[in-house]
């Protein structure tokens, strides 16, 4: 069975957490600005809309999202051209979607020009249970391609927290997290545990594989993926026997995926799920990932770069200036540094959550953090996320104020 801390219960841990360690919520010696001059983007949703998602490609970013009506749920997207957003458009709609502002439908353009999106068609939502589902479209999006299972198991468990990339000639990978085994184990006496799947699609989008990357990885914490030069890479947060809730990552090497290895040994020891997965970002041989720990009693975000295409990691790089939600994103910028989203705890109001984002480098040099979302009176909520195109960093986020909740959007040009 899926075990998951509530938000609610999240948030109290974590505000509780940052209370307990004030010697490491003093003010951070003086540091750089960040170098970025960031103007709002007004994002073509309307009504109530969140589960906001960037994806990148050589033609642009793709910010996607839901708009609930009463119980239905459509995806739309849009693409940003010109600095501003095209018109919405739709790919489906349904009243029987899972819907969760932590495993949200995505979509993102492949180099052929080929549009896919997942999304999450309910099995059972009484048990959490629902599937993972893709289409594609190869006509820009004006009609998609029948549903395809990348699954096969039939079990009534979670199939979700998906991530999409391209593989060599123009074929799909995805990563997802699998509760087959909580249904199909019946010697395990705690019920079985969560595994990170892949699959892949051909360029004729015929399945080709289905395998097990890590057999108990945390139940409902995000996946993350990037290409490097030497291939693709996964980041998730791995279960150990003793509840170790820490981030691992594995590569492909010699066409297999190899053993997942800690990007650091936070030895964080949690006996739920604390819904906070990591991010990805490659260039080359250089990836950078960010993750959230409450290791040691305080919520921190962190990131770390590899230069070797995620073999080895450097010691992290503290991203937050008091303490943090986490929900990190991050994107690596022509010159190997890179940049990092979070959720900081406002200091001047209790219970406040800040969206914010800042520079770091393989040096550890950081620069300073600037509030994107939550300074004045709208709420943050919902998960942050970053894309970039060429010199624009583009960022997304979800806010509510008396009403509904609105996706919302910025723009940062480096100077």
């Amino acid at each position: 069975m899926t075990r998951r801390l509530p938000v609610s219960a999240v948030l109290l841990i974590l505000l509780a957490a940052a209370c307990g360690h004030p010697s490491e919520q003093a003010s951070p010696p003086q540091e750089p600005p960040f170098g970025v001059v960031l103007r709002p983007s007004a994002v073509p949703a309307q009504g109530e809309s969140g589960q906001a998602q960037l994806t990148s490609s050589s033609r642009g970013v793709i910010l996607s999202w839901l708009e609930r009506k009463d119980a239905s749920a459509t995806l739309r997207f849009s693409e940003l051209t010109s600095g501003s957003w095209t018109g919405a458009r739709t790919i489906a709609s349904s009243d029987r979607w899972f819907v969760s502002d932590a495993d949200t439908p995505t979509v993102m353009r492949m180099s052929d020009g080929t549009l896919v999106a997942a999304i999450y068609p309910v099995v059972d939502v009484r048990i959490e249970a629902y599937d993972l589902r893709l289409t594609y479209s190869r006509d820009d999006g004006k009609t998609w391609a029948p549903l395809m299972s990348p699954h096969h198991d039939k079990t009534r468990t979670q199939h979700g927290f998906a991530s999409l990339f391209e593989l060599p000639g123009r074929s799909l990978g995805v990563v997802w997290l699998d509760g087959r085994d909580q249904e199909l184990n019946t010697s395990d006496p705690l019920g079985g545990s969560m595994d990170v799947y892949f699959a892949s699609f051909d360029s004729n989008w015929k399945q080709n594989a289905e395998a097990s990357i890590n057999t108990r990885v945390c139940e409902c914490c995000q996946t993350a993926t990037a290409v490097s030069a030497d291939g693709p890479v996964v980041a998730f947060r791995d279960r150990s026997d003793q509840e170790i809730r820490d981030i691992h990552v594995s590569r492909v090497e010699d066409g297999k995926w190899t053993e997942a290895v800690p990007v650091h040994a936070d030895k964080w020891q949690i006996d739920a799920c604390p819904v906070n997965g990591p991010a990805l970002s490659a260039r080359g041989k250089t990836v950078a990932v960010a993750w959230f720990t409450a290791a040691g009693g305080t919520g921190h975000a962190y990131a770390a770069f590899s230069q070797d295409a995620g073999r080895t990691w450097s010691e992290p790089i503290r991203l937050d200036d008091g303490s943090s939600l986490g929900q990190v994103d991050i994107e690596l910028l022509d010159d190997g540094s890179a940049v990092a989203t979070w959720l900081e705890f406002a200091t001047e109001v209790e219970g406040r959550t800040q969206v914010r984002t800042r520079r770091v480098k393989p040096s550890r040099e950081r620069s300073a953090s600037v509030i994107l979302a939550g300074a004045d009176e709208p709420r943050v909520s919902g998960y942050p996320h970053l894309a970039r195109s060429g010199n624009e960093l583009v960022f997304a986020w979800s806010e509510t104020m008396g009403g509904p909740q609105q996706v919302k959007a910025a723009i940062g040009t480096l100077k």
